[in-house]
């Protein structure tokens, strides 16, 4: 039988108020990751230009944080749920704080890669289990969607202020400054989070302690993320990331089967019955795939064809991320509550298709506000989709396994970002290429590459409004230790 967790411990005072109180803490924690992933996309060509990047060895000052991130946001999740999940944000908030430094610091490539490193560690311990405390808190329906709805808007506003800040810093100081930043954030969001964030001791070591399952996931999402975000340098058909992400493919596939047989498995497979919590995370995937590939190729379309420098980029798409965060704060709640959050994620990702629709049209001489604003307007419906799939990849999580579907959450949030940039990516320099040698100019070429990426994510978000048909009209949260017991019993013990 599994040990029951103690509930959570609020500060003394309001508990309405504690609630909210830890709702910010974790709300700027996950601020301050977002905001770095995005602010260092903006200042890389003067990281390549200070610190003698080769073109190719650029990318991994993204990759070498993303493989990180995203292989180790599930084994966090869980080890939060073992250990309490209140003492992984610390420790993940504290990791990626002094890894900034470090990479504030680095003067070669090597020490900067290996900072970067330490920051998507850092960043999985803390993300795992910010959405898992977030829901123990929240119990009420009502509560727990306006508190999902901050908790998204929190993700759209990072994206966008991240532009625009590394823009700014980059240009008035240098590159330096974009991990400096962290700094007093990470140390503001440490010193409140020690008295604003409740107390739990977790279940203990022992009720999740399969050395081997950890072994298993983290090496497969390693090696799999790996081989993702090298399909832009070997190609969609390359035997080498093909067989890297079948690797990986078959050592998560080896995962799932352990954790049905192990006494103490690191993932209880009771978390997958749930039609909500798969089809949710499925969606996802499908969905950022998608929406990340817009954040960069429209970027992308902005300078390499329109000619916008970088801060005048992270304007441009600063609407989507203001009425992202008005729907997500405003709106998204009152509707899931009346109308229930499979419609809700369902009405969005009809405008989510309506915007890379029209994207997918745009010409060589493009106008911003004939050709791009629409299409910063039609995005607000990631406001509604996001808290709709964070309410429902959440939906069937007890207080023992919140950590890990909440780590769950996030990792197939980073799988679909990383398959979104690397396929989509690939598929729109491919097509240039072709173009080109048509006879095409350089910025029609480019253009054409943009389109056809633009439609294959069109038609991703078509995939995932399939998927989320599917899903239960009105999910219902777990009994808490309803049929714990039998759920989690092992099968045998290797």
């Amino acid at each position: 039988m599994s040990a029951m967790p103690a509930p959570p411990v609020l500060p003394a005072g309001d508990p309405t108020r504690s609630r909210w109180l830890a709702l910010g803490v974790i709300a700027a924690g996950t601020l301050m990751i977002i905001l770095d992933g995005s602010i260092v996309t903006v200042a890389m060509p003067a990281i390549q230009e200070d610190l003698n990047f080769t073109s190719s060895g650029l990318s991994w000052v993204v990759n070498a944080y993303l493989i990180a991130f995203g292989s180790l946001l599930l084994l966090a999740g869980r080890l939060g749920d073992l250990l309490g999940r209140k003492r992984m944000f610390l420790a993940g908030t504290g990791v990626f704080t002094a890894a900034s430094l470090l990479a504030g610091l680095a003067t070669t490539p090597a020490v900067l890669l290996a900072a970067r490193f330490l920051q998507g560690v850092g960043s999985a311990m803390a993300a795992a289990v910010g959405l898992g405390i977030l829901v123990t808190l929240f119990t009420d329906p009502r509560e727990r969607a306006r508190a999902i709805g901050v908790f998204s808007f929190t993700g759209a506003a990072g994206a966008s202020i991240g532009q625009v800040l590394g823009g700014v810093l980059t240009d008035a100081l240098d590159w330096h400054w974009i991990f400096y930043i962290n700094l007093p954030i990470g140390a503001a969001v440490l010193a409140l989070a020690v008295t604003a964030l409740p107390g739990d001791r977790g279940v203990g070591l022992r009720a999740g302690a399969d050395a081997w399952g950890a072994l298993l996931i983290t090496a497969g999402l390693m090696l799999g993320i790996y081989g993702v975000v090298n399909i832009e340098s070997y190609g969609v058909g390359s035997w080498r990331a093909a067989g890297m992400v079948v690797a990986g493919l078959v050592l998560v596939a080896a995962f799932v089967v352990r954790q049905a047989r192990a006494r103490t498995p690191l993932m209880p497979l009771r978390i997958l019955r749930s039609r909500a919590v798969v089809g949710a995370n499925v969606t996802q995937i499908l969905t950022l795939a998608a929406m990340f590939a817009f954040q960069v190729l429209a970027a992308l379309y902005m300078q390499q064809v329109l000619g916008y420098g970088a801060l005048e980029t992270g304007l441009a798409m600063l609407p989507a991320a203001v009425l992202i965060g008005a729907v997500s704060l405003g709106v998204s709640a009152r509707l899931a509550a009346r109308f229930g959050e499979r419609r809700v994620l369902l009405a969005g990702l009809v405008l989510l298709a309506g915007a890379l629709g029209y994207l997918a049209r745009v010409p060589v001489r493009g106008e911003y506000v004939a050709d791009l604003l629409p299409v910063m307007l039609l995005v607000s419906g990631g406001g509604l989709v996001l808290p709709a799939l964070a309410g429902l990849g959440m939906s069937a999580a007890g207080e023992e396994d919140a950590g890990l579907a909440s780590g769950l959450f996030n990792t197939t949030q980073q799988i679909g970002m990383a398959l979104g940039v690397a396929v989509l990516s690939t598929l729109s320099a491919a097509r240039a290429d072709s173009l080109v040698v048509s006879g095409s100019s350089r910025a029609a070429a480019l253009t054409g590459g943009y389109r056809l990426a633009f439609a294959v994510g069109a038609a991703l978000i078509g995939a995932a409004f399939l998927v989320a048909l599917l899903l239960p009209r009105r999910p219902t949260a777990p009994a808490p230790g309803a049929d714990r017991a039998a759920s989690a019993a092992p099968v045998t013990a290797p």
